[in-house]
Formats: C-alpha cells, structure tokens, sequence
C-alpha cells in the first residue's frame, strides 16, 4: 500500500493554501424518498476557523457532516472540500486531509484493536491494522496524540475496552494523526459524564488556541460543549440553515430559541456558552 504522505499529499497541501474556503457547500440537498435531511444549505468554512453546528435532533447536523467528510455525496448542489469537487476528485488521496471522529466510525473499529493501532491506523484512514507501513515520524507523531489525549497509559488496552471517554478521546487522537487540513467532530461529549465532558472541553479549548491547528467543526446539541476559542456558528433546523455566521451574532436568546423551538436565555462566562429555559 502506497504511503498517503508522499509527494502528491504535499502538492495537495499546497493547493489548499490557496482555495478560498476549506469546506464550501452550494445550495446542497439530501433527499430520502419524500423526506429532505438538507433542504438546500450554502454553508462555507474558511481557514483557520472554529465553528459549531448546533441543531436539535434530526435537523440535519450529522448528514452535513458526513458530506464534508466525502462519506456522504449529495442529492442535488455543489461541495468542495480543500479545493477539491467532490464527485470529480479520488477521495483516496483526499481523504487524509480530512480528520472525522464520529461514534458511528467507533462501530467500524475491530474491538480488539490496540489504542496505539487505532491511532496510528489514522494516517491512512482506515480502520484496522492490515499491511500499511510506517515510517519513524508516523511512530512519534502517533506517540505525541497519545499524549495530547491523555493516552498513553492506554496505548496496549484494546479498543473495546475503554470507556466512552477514552473511546472519544482515542478517536481524536486517531482523526489528528494524519496532520489533516480539517477536523471533523461529531457529537464528541455525547455520553460523557461531568468529568469526561469537561476535560474533553478543555483539551478541545486548547486545540483551538493552537494556530498551528486545523480548521475545526464540531456537532453538538449543548452550547455547554462549545469549547472556548470558537470562532462561527450555523443553526440547523429541519434540514435548513436558520442562522450562520460569527459566534457572538449567532448563539444569542432569538436565534437559539428558534432552532430548538423553545424560549431559551443564553450567557457566556469565562469563554463557555451556557442555556436555559427562559421565563417570563
């Protein structure tokens, strides 16, 4: 098997420097028989952007999500990702700049796959050790997201194993592992308890404070799992976009009251988001 990292995953890297948007979606559609998941949404991501996707369930999120991650193509409009059309490109060598952590990812993962293999397995994009060969820097880069996410002390456990935190903080070790353009979260505080949820947070937090990081989005249905340091948010609700944009303009009491459908009052203290019911 060819190594990903070679001089083609470098000329794709330069390209990306120059394209306008990392992630541009236009007017894109999902259809299901008679149902609409995406009702034509126009959503762009530019480098070196943190944004969320926020949304109650069934409105869209993770449907968006798989389609920037080239898991998932469209019924009707345009999407490039890094510069590249999908539909018109090899999702082969695209695929490694692109991080995805997802739960449903996790199912695909065999059980019994060490922590170090399910992150080293990243560089490549798939999901279980076969016959890939590893040079000396993908050993070290493997070690150094062991440690970022708390791992270490995990690398020899296998993967089924672990508890929901650790399953959620091997599978962004494993999404950082290839140095990708853009990381693609999915819901990664579902499940948490307290603890597991605010330490993901504010390891997350960090990672967005990083300018040597990659572009960010993170699905979530809790404005209390914002890590600090984002800078965009888009509203989902029934497959549309109700509001995008900066931060600050999009998570106030109107626009998040309209996305969940309940009046809500929202503050921000210390670089967190929190919500609760509004009262009259």
């Amino acid at each position: 098997m060819a190594r990903p990292a070679g001089a083609r995953l470098a000329m794709r890297r330069a390209t990306v420097r120059r394209v306008g948007y990392v992630i541009e979606c236009r007017d894109i559609t999902v259809r299901r028989g008679s149902r609409h998941l995406l009702d034509h949404v126009t959503w762009c991501v530019g480098e070196g952007e943190r944004w969320v996707v926020l949304g109650p369930n069934g409105a869209g999120k993770t449907t968006l999500l798989l389609i920037a991650a080239t898991r998932l193509f469209p019924t009707s409009g345009t999407v490039d990702v890094l510069g590249e059309r999908l539909g018109a490109t090899d999702l082969a060598e695209l695929r490694p700049l692109v991080g995805w952590a997802s739960s449903a990812l996790g199912g695909d993962i065999p059980p019994a796959e060490s922590v170090r293999n399910v992150v080293m397995t990243g560089a490549y994009a798939v999901t279980g050790r076969w016959n890939e060969e590893y040079a000396e820097p993908d050993l070290r880069r493997c070690d150094t997201m062991l440690c970022d996410w708390g791992l270490t002390e995990l690398a020899q456990r296998t993967f089924g194993t672990l508890s929901e935190g650790e399953r959620k903080r091997a599978l962004i070790a494993r999404a950082l592992m290839s140095n990708p353009e853009v990381l693609l979260l999915d819901e990664p505080g579902a499940g948490l308890d307290l603890a597991g949820r605010e330490d993901l947070v504010t390891r997350m937090g960090a990672l967005a404070s990083d300018p040597g990081a990659p572009t960010q989005v993170v699905i979530t249905h809790h404005v209390e799992e914002i890590p600090p340091g984002f800078t965009h948010a888009l509203l989902l609700r029934s497959g549309q976009a109700i509001a995008q944009g900066e931060i600050a303009d999009v998570i106030t009491d109107e626009r998040l009251s309209a996305c969940f459908g309940l009046p809500l009052a929202v503050r921000q203290e210390g670089g967190r988001f929190h919500a609760r019911r509004a009262h009259a």
